[in-house]
């Protein structure tokens, strides 16, 4: 559940901290008071898409912290596949930072992370139902996934779209096979002119860097000969001069003269002896490299050519010899493939069949558990918006079979009837604000037993209704934040007089800026505030004993 939220910076909130609890958590105020900025704050956390615009004015950055505890186990196994742990006593510390040059940074658990991490996180700890609900609602092409989430169909989705993957990969090589002969020929030529030219120019991996090599020696030939030469008679010495192994020689010799006499002299003798045959062994290196730096063998001219032709080709078909060996391998292969097109594509064919029989066996299957799933989906919903004050409303779950899709092999849409009467029409025909609100929310009930997400934020799920239903809607929340967190942005008293925590977000300005701040709310404060939200500007005696009640009434 979410615990702590602190927000910094963000639009009219310099600086914040909300301590929710278990429960109902309401948050009240004025329109424009500042409600929506909470949410935005939350939506952030998740890592939603977010504008520079969310920025305080005047600030370089804002920052939103929250903590989460008593994770769920899907949490838990979210939380350590993206490599994190929580903290000792259970609990994950989310927060994101927004600049105005657009580098954010994000964090859990202090370590940084991406805000696709905060995403992939977010879907397993706060569920937000709120405007954009409806406009789920009115997109019939989201319908599919309620009835999908109710009857756990999630293992079966996954196993149909391995198989539509595999059968969509297959479809897109018999497409490319499925070429004309005229085109196929091109194909064929260019494709053997370019594997031809790389098999003639016979790369190797290293030759580049081998005939660099080469083309530096000769460069170099004279300084290297002139340096190798003036070693050797340093070591050897010459006609007026003993060289460095003559004297070491001649030192072992005067040393083993004093052995008898002085014999701690041995060791020293032994070590100059070891170096005078590690010398003995440069010198003979010396001697061969002169030997190789001496020898013409390498033109210059053909190691030119050579790395010109690598520098000419590799325009072509890659950077390095690497490269281009690699797009030989491959231009063969498709050369090979398109030389026995028809073998080829005859196999292409059948495994593309079974690839899609595979598909519409297991779409066939998923389809079929769908229609029994509709009917318990539309007899749940319908109990529940006739409890929320629509007892007339007709749901038809309308299931039309349709080509292989990511989904399957169904069109899913619900329709809606809210009056004796009338037809069943799709929901954005036919459903008021309020009716999409109701709902909304008893969707959601539904679907409410089948995931474990502790946290559900409901933003103005009060629009458009009032009266007995907004009372109801408030019952059904306080039902729902009986298994679960529940945080309810509302501007009705019928669902504020239900909170087990309330909160009142007001607006002041003070020295030309704007301040929202976010206050918990006592029981005082509690009937104060439902007050206002009853009587409006004009706060009399019978509105707060009228409050009183409700309170009373509801926490009794």
């Amino acid at each position: 559940m979410l615990r702590n939220l602190y927000i910094e910076n963000i639009a009219v909130i310099e600086k914040t901290t909300i301590d929710f609890t278990e429960g109902l958590n309401v948050l009240t105020g004025e329109t424009g008071a500042g409600k929506s900025i909470v949410i935005d704050s939350i939506n952030a956390i998740l890592g939603n898409r977010t504008s520079r615009d969310l920025i305080r004015s005047g600030a370089e950055n804002a920052f939103v912290s929250a903590e989460f505890t008593d994770l769920s186990e899907r949490a838990m196994s979210a939380l350590e596949e993206y490599g994190f742990q929580p903290e000792e006593d259970g609990s994950v510390l989310v927060q994101r930072e927004l600049t105005l040059s657009g580098k954010g940074k994000c964090r859990v658990n202090g370590r940084p992370t991406t805000v696709s991490v905060l995403k992939g996180l977010g879907e397993y700890l706060i569920d937000i139902h709120g405007q954009h609900a409806s406009y789920e609602l009115m997109s019939p092409e989201l319908h599919i996934t309620y009835i999908d989430k109710l009857g756990e169909l999630e293992e079966e989705l996954s196993g149909y779209r391995d198989a539509y993957r595999e059968y969509s990969r297959l479809r897109s090589e018999l497409n490319k096979a499925s070429i004309d002969e005229s085109e196929r020929a091109r194909k064929i030529d260019l494709l053997r002119y370019q594997v031809d030219e790389l098999e003639q120019a016979d790369f190797y991996v290293g030759e580049y860097e081998e005939l660099t090599e080469k083309k530096r020696m000769i460069e170099n030939r004279e300084k290297i000969s002139f340096a190798l030469n003036c070693s050797q008679e340093y070591l050897n010495g010459g006609e007026e001069n003993d060289g460095a192994l003559s004297l070491l020689e001649m030192a072992c010799d005067r040393l083993s003269d004093i052995a008898d006499v002085m014999p701690e002299t041995d060791t020293v003798t032994k070590r100059l002896q070891s170096a005078v045959y590690e010398l003995e062994d440069c010198r003979e290196e010396i001697i061969s490299m002169i030997a190789s730096a001496d020898n013409e063998g390498d033109d210059p001219d053909e190691i030119e050519e050579r790395l010109d032709l690598i520098y000419t080709l590799g325009k072509k078909y890659g950077a390095s010899i690497e490269e281009m060996l690699e797009f030989l391998d491959k231009a063969k292969k498709e050369l090979s493939y398109l030389e026995k097109f028809d073998e080829n594509r005859e196999e292409l064919v059948r495994n593309c069949n079974k690839a899609k029989e595979k598909a519409e066996k297991l779409a066939s299957a998923l389809s079929e558990k769908r229609k029994k799933v509709s009917e318990e989906f539309k007899d749940s919903v319908k109990r529940e918006m006739t409890y929320l004050d629509m007892p007339n409303v007709e749901l038809v779950i309308k299931q039309e079979q349709c080509e292989l899709n990511n989904n399957g092999c169904d069109r899913i849409e619900i329709l809606i009837s809210t009056n004796p009467g009338e037809l069943p029409k799709p929901v954005a025909k036919i459903a008021s604000g309020g009716e999409l609100s109701r709902m909304m929310l008893a969707i959601k009930n539904v679907l409410a037993g089948k995931d474990d997400i502790d946290t559900l934020i409901f933003d103005e799920v009060d629009t458009g209704i009032s009266g007995s239903a907004a009372q109801k809607v408030g019952f059904k929340l306080k039902e729902v934040s009986k298994s679960r967190q529940v945080l309810c942005v509302t501007h009705l008293a019928q669902i504020a007089s239900l909170a087990d925590s309330h909160f009142k977000i007001v607006k002041t300005v003070s020295d030309g800026k704007t301040y929202t701040n976010v206050t918990f709310l006592d029981h005082d404060g509690q009937r104060n505030e439902l007050a206002r939200i009853i009587g409006g500007v004009e706060i009399t005696q019978a509105t707060l004993d009228y409050a009183e009640e409700m309170l009373k009434n509801n926490n009794s």
